[in-house]
């Protein structure tokens, strides 16, 4: 299995995408392409207590550090 393989395992799926500067964001996994962008639905980042909603989320590859 290739790792975009594995992502696209993932489409339609909860997941949980970690930061380079330590966000962790958590939502739906609707597209991704060569460069791992990605695109969640349904997206949440909690900060200091307080949780942000984004109903789309785009997340450029080279910030992220996994995705879970």
């Amino acid at each position: 299995m290739k790792p975009l393989d594995a992502l696209g395992n993932l489409l339609g799926k909860e997941v949980l995408v970690r930061l380079k500067n330590g966000m962790e964001i958590s939502g739906k996994l609707k597209a991704f392409d060569i460069h791992i962008n990605l695109v969640l639905d349904d997206a949440g980042i909690k900060e200091n207590d307080v949780e942000k909603k984004f109903q789309t989320l785009f997340l450029r590859g080279d910030m992220i550090l996994y995705i879970s």
